[in-house]
């Protein structure tokens, strides 16, 4: 009777090391795995909520929408960690209250400590995120991004680079000090050089597009340092697999009616809504699709396919689309995200070495239902 709780004190002292982290480290390894870099401008991603430190993270309850019935079951389910795909936090909150859905969500993981990340686009781009996930449905198919994502911090600043030599000291320290006066000119250098057999001064910058008209203004009133100047688009190198939406070609072409079935099958929903491109029929090949997770109108606009798939798209731009011979597939927008959560348990489990326990949420659904 009394060794039982001794034995239970010291299995509990004996968990392994593996069944937690420090939350600073998982958020780091979150991000190791999809660089929060790849989100889009406009986004909202990364640990949106943290309790004070130090934290720790045993449980990871991963949710595409953070609703008030997910924080309850994470509450229940005591998880130390909410990844939820969509950022529960968007517009800037001005208070913290219990007025309103969004702000009951802060102030509840804050008195449960239960830290809230959202990677969303981020997990658009990656080739291994929800986009790939969603092409599964298709078929067998190789898929090339539809808006390919640049690598980030090259260059870091500028989106030109003007280079001219100056041959004379007086018309370098005029032109310098003009140039000077510019706004968003960047990592301006000059270097010695010989041309020609003469001892001449060239003179490099970065600058944006703004001030590229600036400098070309200044330079064109010398006509000899206009003559010399070169100017160069700074342009960050592409990302392989790598970017918004997806363009898939199937390895054999299949009916639009085919196609419909396999996504249903995929998504594990009973509906879909559908128009059918001008001059198509169900009997029509599918050859190629483009696709977006989610609200896709426009990642997908004026793509060229035989097909668009996504979870929603505005009236107007499915009239666009169906007027062009393309056929239109809506699933409703979580409804093209939520299953990814399933396959990234699976690789958050490998990436993070098994070192916390990784749930899915069972509260989560698309708040929209066919009736």
């Amino acid at each position: 009777l009394f060794r039982r709780p001794l034995l239970r004190a010291r299995a509990a002292r004996c968990l392994p090391a593996r069944s937690l982290m420090n939350l600073r480290d998982l958020v780091s390894a979150l991000s190791d795995f999809a660089s929060l870099s790849l989100a889009e401008s406009w986004d909202n991603v990364g640990l949106l909520v943290e309790p004070s430190p130090p934290h720790a993270v045993r449980t990871l309850l991963l949710t595409n929408d953070l609703t008030e019935e997910v924080m309850e079951e994470a509450v229940q389910k005591k998880a130390d960690l909410v990844l939820s795909y969509h950022p529960p936090i968007f517009a800037p909150l001005k208070r913290v209250t219990w007025q309103t859905w969004k702000e009951r969500l802060v102030v509840r993981a804050l008195e449960h400590r239960i830290g809230v990340y959202s990677p969303h686009t981020a997990y658009d781009a990656v080739p291994h995120g929800v986009n790939h996930w969603l092409s599964k449905g298709l078929g067998v198919c190789t898929s090339v991004p539809l808006h390919p994502s640049m690598a980030p911090g090259c260059p870091t600043e500028g989106t030109h680079r003007v280079e001219f030599c100056a041959d004379t000291p007086e018309s370098l320290e005029t032109v310098l000090s003009k140039i000077k006066d510019i706004q968003e000119i960047f990592c301006l250098t000059t270097v010695p050089v010989r041309v020609e057999g003469e001892e001449q001064t060239r003179v490099s910058l970065n600058c944006s597009q703004k001030a590229l008209l600036e400098v070309v203004a200044l330079l064109s009133q010398n006509s000899l340092l206009y003559r010399k100047t070169e100017i160069l688009l700074l342009q960050k190198p592409l990302l392989p697999h790598t970017g918004m939406g997806r363009l898939c070609t199937l390895t054999e072409p299949a009916s639009l009616s085919d196609i419909i079935e396999r996504i249903k099958s995929h998504l594990k929903l009973p509906h879909i809504r559908l128009a059918v491109g001008t001059g198509k029929t169900l009997d029509s090949p599918v050859k190629k699709a483009a696709l977006c997770a989610g609200s896709g109108s426009s990642v997908l606009k004026g793509m060229e396919a035989d097909l668009y798939l996504t979870g929603e798209m505005s009236h107007h731009d499915v009239l666009d689309a169906v007027a062009n011979g393309i056929s239109v597939i809506l699933c409703e927008h979580s409804n093209t995200e939520r299953g990814f959560l399933s396959e990234l348990r699976d690789m958050l489990a490998i990436h993070l070495q098994n070192k916390i326990n990784i749930i899915v949420s069972e509260k989560d659904r698309d708040p929209l239902q066919v009736v």
